[in-house]
């Protein structure tokens, strides 16, 4: 169920401790019993007539609360404390705790213990909910990124068999798309299986000191023709022999795909700048570009597992779509973390932490 659990009425009530319960049941019986003893000795005057209902109701009160403190104490609580160590048990087995009996007003310390239990539950199962909603998601988002490869490979693949082999002006062409296909199949398993090394902590990091300048570079160069195609320019403003501790392959991949998001959804003579600032024994790095920004409501999902923004920011056909999740896994298997900021319209900027090197 969506939304915030109602409120119980039961809870709004006031709670009786057992001795109150015992008392207000004995002073019932107790002023009853007096009333009655009053009216049956009524014709009696003088003082004796007077304390006898005061008296009766006094010894009718004494005796109902030892019997009633008694009954509950020997066939009620006795109950409850079964209820008790069962509550318990669930509560404390998780962290091996002992199984304590409880002491004082065994009522309220169960109301309390199962009211516990019961907020535990619901967290557990808000928290079931969302990661089903996940997974959902991800199988949806996953089966949509591969059928559309499958199915272009698929077409490429008939209209050769259906003549289109003996064609030489078509058969190479769609042979290299067909290809072209597989190697977004073959980008698309080849994250996912990072992914899931980063998270699982299979993949070894070989941390050395690196010279941030040189690796943007690096980066840069590599997407220096895609960047021309579309316009955007490349920005290293780092200062060289800036150095941190990092894995200079996974670092190098960061940088790529955040540059290469940039570039897809850059503006046209737009640019994208790297730059760094020292924070203590860190270096924080930005990539920041002038493109089509991101609205607030998306920024918190921005780097899930094909996560779509909208139309204005659908991945290109040669895109994984899992490149900022693998940014964020292997940010955070640094043990750094990685933030975004964006405004639609005025550009988006990464920002994440390296250590210092020497």
């Amino acid at each position: 169920m969506d939304g915030p659990w109602p409120s119980d009425p039961i809870e709004q009530m006031p709670q009786l401790s057992t001795r109150q319960v015992s008392a207000l049941t004995a002073l019932v019986i107790g002023i009853g019993g007096g009333i009655l003893v009053g009216m049956g000795v009524s014709v009696i005057n003088g003082p004796l007539g007077i304390w006898v209902p005061f008296l009766t109701a006094l010894v009718l009160f004494g005796m109902a609360y030892g019997v009633f403190a008694f009954a509950i104490d020997r066939f009620v609580h006795s109950r409850i404390k079964v209820l008790y160590r069962t509550v318990h048990h669930l509560k404390r087995s998780r962290i091996g705790a002992e199984n304590v009996l409880p002491e004082g007003d065994v009522i309220e310390r169960v109301n309390m213990e199962v009211r516990e239990w019961a907020s535990e539950r619901r967290s557990e199962i808000k928290d079931l909910e969302e990661r089903e909603k996940f997974r959902r998601e991800f199988i949806g988002n996953l089966a949509h990124e591969l059928k559309t490869p499958i199915f272009n490979i698929q077409g490429y693949i008939l209209t050769l068999l259906e003549g289109g082999l003996e064609d030489e002006k078509v058969n190479r062409d769609f042979l290299n798309r067909a290809s072209n296909g597989v190697d977004r199949l073959m980008k698309i398993v080849e994250d996912l299986d990072m992914i899931t090394k980063l998270e699982s902590g299979v993949m070894d990091l070989r941390m050395v000191n690196t010279d941030l300048h040189v690796l943007v570079d690096e980066a840069i160069r590599e997407l220096e023709m895609q960047a021309r195609e579309r316009g955007v320019t490349l920005r290293n403003e780092i200062p060289e022999e800036t150095m941190v501790m990092a894995d200079k392959g996974r670092s190098l991949q960061v940088f790529t795909n955040l540059l290469n998001n940039a570039i897809n959804y850059g503006r046209s003579s737009g640019t994208c700048t790297v730059r760094c600032y020292p924070l203590g024994d860190q270096v924080l790095l930005e990539v920041m570009d002038d493109g089509i920004g991101i609205s607030e409501e998306h920024l918190p999902r921005l780097f899930e597992r094909f996560y779509r923004v909208g139309k204005s920011r659908a991945r290109n056909e040669g895109g994984s779509g899992l490149g900022l999740a693998i940014v964020k896994h292997i940010i955070e298997a640094h043990g750094q973390t990685i933030s975004v900021k964006s405004r639609e319209g005025e550009g988006t900027t990464f920002s994440f932490t390296l250590q210092k090197g020497d």
